[in-house]
């Protein structure tokens, strides 16, 4: 391991080896989402279920917030590949655990397991991906998590709907995918060469942490994660609401109008070197008139177009939130900082159906939710627009490189 950790360069598989599990972080929620009417259908007889049975889908996003710091400073700690190569088996095991449980407390404590290694999951690649690359190579490889997550979304909601015609049970199979990930990153990764390991490793101290930056980038990412996961959750019931039922169908349908997520993906590879306060704005208002569209459909075609529409904000959003925190974070603090990062994107995640279904009974429906949504992202906007958020002391617009 020594002589290959210092004579051995990341090339393509090792970063391809790290964007997949981003992927895990959507299966999470986008995989489960056309088979949620199913699920409220079957455990109907549980007190309290219409608020219960959406956490199967996001109570991993919760377990991600809470242990997301405390990852990142055990990978801080003890070095990043042992913890996530573990972390892998863990997510496998507990992830298809609902294939055999019959009771819905079962389900969700099963959820917590496959939360806590999740958060280990992102961090850790995420950090890795900072330990190895440099410049503009680091910040193509984290754009490209946000592209693989984007890409991931259009297979799981449609392999999701594609399984639910088996039932509800099915989809978790796919959680198996993570034991090929294991082997991969077990292929093609390595811990840092042992001089950058002894003289960093152990090193826990938060001396030199950015915390000012860092907490202004984690409340604006809480905000725009509610607003993002907002279509990868409640699509699938908006379009229940008009009429559709076939859980495939909903499930193909809502991976076609989220290709507006690496369509937004894309455009941030054109105009990310705009300064953050001009793509804040721009991504708030596209995300306030695609809810605005979904709140006044009467018809599928309507509210998918107005999904089209948000994701195409929503695509926009993540990678700007990402690059971002990241360029702030030395490697002392990269782990760390990377935690409280997915930990915040991880919380608007969990927030997020939450809120949703608070709105849904004050505003008398779902489809009138979306309105009030668009009013919150528009008010986003409108800070964004007088606020000049910038990154140290320079615009985010002269640091954003293109690998």
């Amino acid at each position: 391991m020594k002589d290959r950790a210092e004579s051995q360069e990341p090339g393509f598989m090792t970063g391809f080896s790290l964007l997949l599990p981003i992927t895990l972080s959507t299966m999470a929620i986008v995989l489960l989402a056309p088979i949620l009417p199913q699920l409220l259908a079957d455990f109907s007889d549980v007190p309290g279920y219409e608020y219960w049975v959406p956490m199967i889908l996001t109570i991993p996003a919760l377990c991600v917030a809470i242990f997301s710091p405390l990852g990142g400073m055990l990978g801080d700690w003890f070095g990043r590949r042992r913890l996530l190569l573990g972390s892998f088996l863990v997510y496998a095991l507990v992830g298809v655990a609902p294939l055999f449980l019959t009771s819905l407390p079962a389900i969700l404590v099963s959820r917590v397991g496959v939360g806590m290694a999740e958060a280990l999951i992102m961090v850790l690649s995420t950090t890795m991906i900072g330990d190895y690359y440099r410049g503009a190579a680091r910040d193509k490889w984290l754009a490209g998590q946000t592209a693989f997550a984007s890409i991931s979304a259009l297979l799981f909601f449609n392999l999701g709907g594609q399984l639910g015609v088996f039932g509800w049970r099915a989809p978790f199979w796919v959680y198996a995918s993570a034991l090929l990930m294991f082997a991969l990153v077990q292929r093609h990764t390595w811990e840092p060469r042992r001089a950058e390991a002894r003289d960093r490793a152990g090193n826990v101290g938060w001396a030199g942490f950015p915390w000012g930056r860092m907490l202004t980038i984690m409340a604006i990412t809480i905000y725009g994660s509610v607003f993002f996961y907002t279509v990868q959750i409640q699509a699938s019931s908006g379009l229940h609401m008009l009429g559709m039922s076939d859980p495939a169908r909903i499930g193909f349908l809502t991976s076609i109008a989220s290709i507006g997520v690496p369509l937004g993906t894309l455009l941030y590879s054109r105009i990310g070197r705009w300064p953050v306060r001009g793509l804040l704005m721009i991504e708030f208002a596209v995300l306030a008139v695609g809810f605005g569209v979904m709140g006044m459909a009467r018809t599928s075609e309507m509210f998918l177009a107005g999904c089209f529409l948000n994701q195409i904000g929503a695509g926009l959003l993540l990678p700007t939130l990402l690059v971002w925190a990241m360029s702030l974070l030395s490697f002392e603090v990269r782990g760390r900082g990377a935690g409280l990062w997915q930990s915040s994107f991880a919380f608007g995640q969990f927030l997020s159906p939450v809120l949703v279904t608070l709105l849904s009974k004050q505003a008398g429906g779902l489809l009138p939710a979306f309105g009030l949504l668009s009013l919150g992202a528009l008010i986003g906007a409108i800070i964004a627009l007088l606020v000049p958020f910038r990154r140290g002391g320079q615009s985010l617009a002269g640091a954003v490189a293109h690998g």
